[in-house]
């Protein structure tokens, strides 16, 4: 393994016994850490946006990433691209187009590609996005998270409702694939309040939605300042009556937080969840790559200035971690992320992915089937509806 300065590199044991019988798909993320401003309930890394932004700074630095990452992933093409943040919208359609122009010119992107870009309502306007479309941008994913203006202000939202309403009619305008973010269990939110923010979502027939309970995250200032929230039994009844709506509308609910209309879920996202491998770049973006004989991980330096100033240095002083995957960690790590997923995945993914025999945990898989936990199926590994609704149970008995 190549010495980075700077970097912790932890070397956990390689694969054993087995060499991955094929590299899984490979999708690209791209970190742009700026907002207008930090909102209260937010633990990403996101920093406020300088008074210029400093875009070719930023691409300069995005080039040189990409340039010292292009030797972990030579020649595999790119199944997605899913650029975050931060707010990405934020960007000029210049440095977007330029953006991808560079992604373009280094690496396979596939023809059918995804290719998401996160907005929020109150930076856009239509000719922004039709840029953003013609730069090549497919898929656009909206920051909503609600439609009522006093639940927007508590979430301490740039935006009101009248400019999230017309934010989606500029997407759908630009692009055939919109996903619209909606929070509930919101401060002092009702049940019929957070149902009405879901009614209306859906009378955009944007086609996917991506629903989030709201929590509390460590480090965010909500978890220091608490805002009254609703109770247990009242979120209960908040998700209940979601997915019995969304289903009466033709939603799958596909993934704990993702419901989408046949065709339309979020190809790049279900990599992760498949266990697919992603290469993150950008300040504090993180990466799963595969080799035959080994599965790596990496994180970029999380603070914007110290990241594009390392970046271009070219010695790897812009990489915060870079480890081996312990094997022993494997099996966990696989089904965490697979059984997210209400249909599961084919169970030969298990060993094309992590190197291992399926029998490795096979044990756990009988014990969960005898409580009801795991369906019984011979060629997937997927939750019964039992399974699914405590689903933080089932993943946990993997950590042995």
């Amino acid at each position: 393994m190549i010495d980075l300065p700077h970097v912790r590199i932890r070397a956990g044991s390689t694969v054993k016994n087995s060499l991955l019988t094929s590299l899984p798909p490979l999708a690209l993320y791209i970190h742009v850490p700026w907002c207008v401003r930090k909102c209260p309930y937010c633990d990403f890394n996101s920093h406020k946006t300088p008074q210029v932004l400093p875009e070719a700074q930023y691409l300069d630095a995005l080039r040189a990433d990409l340039e010292q990452a292009l030797p972990l992933i030579w020649g595999r093409p790119i199944v997605s691209v899913f650029i975050g943040g931060g707010t990405p919208s934020l960007l000029s359609t210049g440095a977007l187009t330029d953006m991808l122009s560079m992604v373009r010119a280094y690496l396979p992107l596939l023809p059918t590609a995804e290719i998401t870009l996160e907005a929020n309502p109150g930076t856009v306007e239509a000719q922004k996005f039709q840029g953003y479309s013609a730069a090549g941008v497919n898929r656009l994913s909206l920051g909503i998270q609600s439609f009522n203006d006093q639940a927007l202000k508590a979430l301490g939202r740039i935006h009101d409702s009248q400019q999230a309403k017309a934010a989606i009619g500029y997407a759908l305008d630009a692009v055939e694939r919109v996903n619209l973010d909606i929070m509930y269990a919101l401060p002092q939110q009702s049940v019929a309040n957070a149902l009405s923010d879901i009614h209306t979502a859906l009378s955009f027939d944007t086609k996917h939605l991506s629903l989030y309970h709201l929590t509390l995250e460590p480090n965010t200032v909500f978890a220091k300042y608490p805002p009254p929230l609703p109770t247990d039994d009242e979120s209960a009844l908040m998700q209940d009556a979601i997915i019995e709506l969304t289903a009466e509308y033709g939603y799958e609910h596909y993934e704990v937080s993702a419901y989408a209309k046949p065709g339309f879920q979020a190809e790049h996202n279900r990599n992760y969840w498949e266990f697919g491998d992603y290469l993150g770049i950008g300040p504090g973006a993180h990466s799963k790559l595969s080799f035959p004989d080994r599965i790596l991980r990496q994180s970029r330096t999380r603070n914007p200035e110290n990241w594009m100033e390392q970046a271009v240095l070219r010695q790897g002083s812009h990489l915060a971690e870079h480890k081996l995957v312990d094997a022993d960690d494997l099996p966990f790590e696989f089904m965490l992320n697979a059984l997210r997923l209400r249909d599961g995945v084919p169970a030969e993914y298990f060993e094309e992915r992590t190197g291992q025999a399926l029998t490795k945990i096979t044990p756990t898989i009988r014990k969960a089937i005898e409580k009801g936990l795991i369906d019984p199926h011979p060629s997937r590994i997927r939750t019964t509806d039992l399974g699914w609704r405590f689903l933080t149970d089932v993943q946990e008995l993997f950590l042995d």
